[in-house]
């Protein structure tokens, strides 16, 4: 916890103009400029993991050993601000297995800095696009899925109030050493205030190609957008496409591929080789049935996160797996990694604690 004197800095500092007021902060450490400098060899070009469109990702091991991620803001930039207060706020008072936690941040020396625990396995999209060097299977992939759905439900369903996240996508969900699945960057998050719990009225941000055309089109964050956007992430779970690859989006091209009437409903072609095509994909379909059923074009009519974390759980049973157990082995035993294969960490274009946002201002004519 903060001490006093750190959060009378802390006040004195914020400016309320640019970020929305002084965050109220629970659990989190509120770190010296100082004190993160020693952590990270003064900010080192070795300890530097990552880049993007808040700053730079730092590596650092705290005096007690554990390992951080600090995400540093640009010096000659104030953007971001609000996206820095709100990720303080809400990661202080929300903690699940599978969300990033917040260890800290640092409002210091006009620095602003986020300091997460530091999960090792990098994103889902590093191992989903090979650069990680890990093999994924059918059974590694619906823990993942299950893993990431039941961060959402848990933000959406026991946080007081709701948040919806409405930035979901494959390199905002990380993977720890057990290949446990953990849902990150806040930045963009939403809180569901008392005064109205169905729905916030908001400028349109989000990531092109995950985005709900729901809310697009209407301004109005919901649940359900969130919804649409882990359908997304399941369809790239399976296929490990991009969400829009020459100019045609994933969505369309299951649909246009799909045959209900044959295995596997005629997707061969389009699924990712790496998932074991020469075994038995058991569930697949009602994998993607549940996929198509969250990316529906009428929001109400998509499941809620607690349907889907009970579907997935279902395709688990049916193929003979306790959806309730942790994966046994460390991420050594899961690898498929060639000698001298980077850290997943070292793509810049890809680190999920620092990812760009498409952000639209909706304009009706």
């Amino acid at each position: 916890m903060a001490s006093n004197g750190f959060c009378v800095k802390l006040v004195a500092l914020w400016d309320p103009t640019t970020s929305g007021g002084v965050p109220q902060v629970k659990g989190a450490k509120a770190f010296s400029f100082e004190e993160l400098g020693k952590c990270t060899n003064n900010f080192s070009e070795t300890n530097n993991i990552g880049i993007g469109g808040y700053g730079m990702v730092y590596r650092g091991s705290l005096p007690n050993g554990q390992l951080i991620a600090i995400k540093r803001a640009k010096q000659d930039s104030t953007q971001g601000a609000l996206e820095f207060k709100t990720e303080i706020e809400l990661l202080s008072r929300v903690h699940h297995k599978n969300l990033v936690s917040l260890v800290g941040f640092c409002f210091d020396q006009g620095e602003q800095m986020l300091v997460y625990e530091y999960i090792v396995n990098g994103t889902v999209k590093d191992s989903l696009s090979g650069r990680s060097g890990m093999r994924l299977d059918w059974t590694r992939r619906l823990r993942i899925a299950l893993g990431a759905a039941k961060g959402l439900q848990y933000m959406h369903d026991l946080a007081d109030p709701p948040i919806i996240h409405r930035d979901v996508k494959t390199n905002n969900i990380l993977l720890d050493e057990r290949l446990v699945a953990k849902v990150a960057d806040f930045g963009l998050s939403k809180s569901l205030g008392d005064a109205n719990r169905t729905h916030v009225t908001t400028q349109v941000k989000g990531t092109m190609g995950y985005m709900d055309p729901e809310y697009y089109m209407t301004q109005q964050l919901t649940e359900k957008s969130d919804v649409y956007s882990f359908g997304i992430v399941l369809l790239e779970l399976i296929t490990a496409r991009n969400p829009i690859e020459r100019g045609k989006h994933i969505v369309r091209e299951v649909r246009q591929a799909m045959d209900k009437s044959k295995e596997l409903y005629n997707l061969n072609e389009v699924l990712d080789p790496t998932i074991g095509l020469s075994s038995q994909l058991k569930g697949m379909e009602r994998f993607v049935d549940l996929a198509l059923s969250c990316v529906g074009e009428i929001g109400s009519e998509r499941p809620t996160m607690s349907d889907i974390v009970k579907e997935i759980e279902g395709i688990m049973e049916l193929m003979g797996l306790n959806p309730h157990a942790e994966s046994a082995a460390n991420s050594a035993g899961y690898n498929d990694r060639s000698r001298g294969s980077e850290h997943p960490y070292t793509n810049d274009n890809l680190f999920a604690y620092s990812g760009h946002h498409f952000s639209i201002k909706f304009d009706p004519k």
